[in-house]
């Protein structure tokens, strides 16, 4: 098996282990009693991205080689996963989580042991990749779909298959025993961080980088890259990366059950949307993958303060037309709303960090694409999640299993916050060539 072959296996497991779970995981939280949580749920991922990736970072960068820490960060996430899923188990379905402590504590670990392991994944790729003689430019985005496909297949499979005492294991499109609704979500994930933590053994070694260079501890974390804030149109860049990050996981954390609430009426409750909503929710992380091909196209047409602009109107069409759809005549509104995802996804990370490479010194440039992921999936992501749990927690409550309330009220309030976001984008934001 050759060199490439083995990397996109890597990042398709890398991927499939968060597809298992993110984007379904509120269905089962909600029926295990743990909904008024599920802002923590998400957001916590972004909080644990604060600090845990450079912890994980300086050990790989100067103890443990890349891939072997690769390898133990999965071991324990998989571990804390499968913990949660047995307390899933024990508790049965449709019963409310006693220890609603130890559970969240659980899933809290895992989690912070698999968010470093992006990053890790990414440097075991890069550094294989130039030991092999490769071109990374060229070689190295086909490995990286393969982990967006990674996703979606796992996204699918949580969709379609289901346990029973009844039936036993099943695959269909319908049926409330199905991993996506089930504490078996947590299982698959965590089964398949021990199995990419046995594929690291395969993996060739990476080198640790011994360049000699004493580095302060400022250097070591990142800090020295918030001296961009000095700069007017680097710091407005980075706090509207922190407003757009906002939107991250809005719809990681409410899609699935705001689907899922059309089977709680009458009228919607046999659909094929309400019955597959993670299943929907994929056509998302597809079009994320197209969209991906497509920026090059956009930057040189367009610029890149155009193509970040595009991001944000697109958030305005991802939520309005979820807060004017339904699964039934409505169900083009739904997939519509899939569809401009890769655009609001992919258009502002992608080029945002083009911005970032093209406009900061090079010797702080790695420093400064931490900075941008920090304000983007870190405070970005956690501050919308929670303020977005507080609307949703407002206008919607569970009833028998169901997220249900005012979800068009609550869809078109974070639509409008993606509209002012754009405004005033549009009014303040300039790069270097519009500057007057």
């Amino acid at each position: 098996m050759n060199l490439k072959t083995r990397l996109a296996i890597m990042n398709f497991l890398e991927f499939a282990v968060w597809g298992a779970y993110l984007t379904c995981m509120s269905n089962y939280l909600g029926s295990a009693g743990l909904g008024d949580l599920i802002p923590w749920f998400y957001s916590i991922q972004g909080l644990v991205s604060l600090f845990m990736p450079t912890l994980i970072g300086i050990l790989a960068d100067r103890l443990i080689q890349p891939q072997r820490m690769l390898g133990i960060c999965h071991f324990l996430a998989g571990l804390f996963m499968i913990g949660c899923w047995y307390m899933g188990w024990q508790t049965g379905l449709g019963n409310e989580i006693e220890n609603r402590s130890l559970f969240v504590t659980l899933y809290t670990l895992s989690v912070a042991f698999y968010m470093p392991t992006i990053a890790l994944s990414n440097t075991v790729a890069f550094s294989s990749l130039n030991h092999g003689g490769y071109d990374t430019i060229k070689d190295f985005p086909p490995i990286r779909v393969l982990g967006t496909v990674g996703f979606i297949v796992l996204m699918w499979f949580v969709n379609c298959a289901g346990y029973s005492s009844e039936e036993g294991f099943f695959f269909g499109m319908t049926g409330s025993n199905r991993f996506q609704y089930t504490y078996m979500q947590f299982l698959v994930s965590g089964l398949l961080s021990l199995v990419l933590a046995l594929y690291t053994l395969t993996l060739p070694p990476c080198p640790i980088q011994k360049d000699g260079k004493k580095k302060s501890l400022a250097e070591s974390f990142g800090l020295n890259a918030f001296k961009l804030f000095g700069q007017k149109r680097m710091a407005l860049f980075f706090i509207f990366s922190m407003l757009l990050g906002m939107s991250l996981q809005v719809t990681n954390g409410y899609a699935t059950p705001f689907i899922t609430s059309f089977s709680g009426i009458a009228e919607y409750a046999d659909s094929f949307g309400a019955r597959n909503a993670t299943l929907l929710t994929s056509l998302s992380q597809i079009s994320e993958a197209l969209c991906i091909l497509m920026i090059p196209f956009f930057l040189k047409r367009f610029g890149i303060k155009i193509v970040m602009l595009m991001s944000m109107i697109a958030w305005v069409l991802r939520f309005g037309l979820f807060g004017l759809g339904n699964p039934g005549d409505g169900l083009w509104m739904f997939i519509l709303s899939m569809i401009v995802y890769g655009v609001a996804f992919d258009f502002f990370n992608v080029s945002g960090a083009l911005f970032v490479e093209q406009e900061t010194d090079k010797s702080i440039q790695a420093s400064a694409q931490g900075l941008f992921m920090l304000m983007t999936n870190g405070i970005g992501a956690s501050v919308g999640t929670l303020a977005a749990g507080a609307v949703v927690n407002h206008y919607c409550s569970w009833q028998e299993g169901y997220l249900i309330g005012d979800w068009r009220t609550t869809w078109l309030l974070f639509a409008s916050f993606s509209l002012v976001v754009a405004i005033l984008f549009v009014i303040l934001f300039r790069v270097k060539k519009e500057a007057k």
